[in-house]
């Protein structure tokens, strides 16, 4: 029974590539295959916004030390002079250092789930800038759909986009600073408007 099963599964795979071979002759595969971080990652366009944001993120851990040192500074001070203070006298100096840091602390969790929002963003952003580049590549191809390659077992390396994606987004997007609104294709198919007759 295992012997069966190894046999239909081999020539399943077998067909899927004889298959895969033939469409890559004839340049018409009904899906076709796309790493979505790596055509982030290493695009223009992602390496530029992942510089920006790592960047940010340096800034912030710096700054997260420097308030650290501060703090640190002003609890051992708070500290030296709790003997000459009264009992309600240093209550109140601590409390009022532990609502300061606990202020810092929710103040700089948020910078960090700010960028970690931004990076969601960016990310969002770029897929929405190149849609019409993997559509293109989609029509050129003869394909109906993109799938995300992380998610398939085994296919062949024929139907993998990434690269061509990757190309292809560099020389229209660039780096993404510098993208001019693009104009509406127009379809020569479609039915030319016609203006409203003058009323009388």
């Amino acid at each position: 029974m295992r012997a069966g099963i190894t046999k239909a599964v081999a020539f399943c795979v077998t067909a899927f590539f004889a298959t895969a071979g033939l469409a890559q002759t004839t340049q018409s595969v009904p899906f076709l295959t796309l790493d979505q971080d790596l055509v982030f990652s290493t695009s223009l366009y992602g390496l530029r916004v992942t510089t920006e944001l790592e960047q940010e993120a340096i800034a912030l851990a710096a700054e997260n030390r420097k308030i650290e040192a501060d703090l640190t500074r002003e609890e051992r001070e708070l500290t030296e002079k709790r003997p000459g203070l009264s009992a309600d006298a240093f209550r109140t100096l601590a409390d009022a250092f532990d609502q300061k840091v606990q202020g810092i602390r929710t103040a700089q969790d948020a910078k960090s789930r700010d960028l970690g929002r931004r990076r969601d963003e960016e990310r969002q952003q770029f897929f929405n800038r190149a849609l019409p580049m993997l559509a293109n590549l989609v029509r050129e191809r003869g394909a109906v759909a993109i799938l995300d390659k992380r998610a398939i077992f085994l296919a062949a390396e024929a139907i993998d986009i990434t690269d061509a994606a990757i190309a292809r987004i560099n020389a229209e997007l660039g780096d993404g600073t510098t993208i001019a609104p693009q104009p509406q294709s127009v379809d020569p198919d479609a039915p030319v408007p016609v203006p409203p007759a003058p009323r009388p």
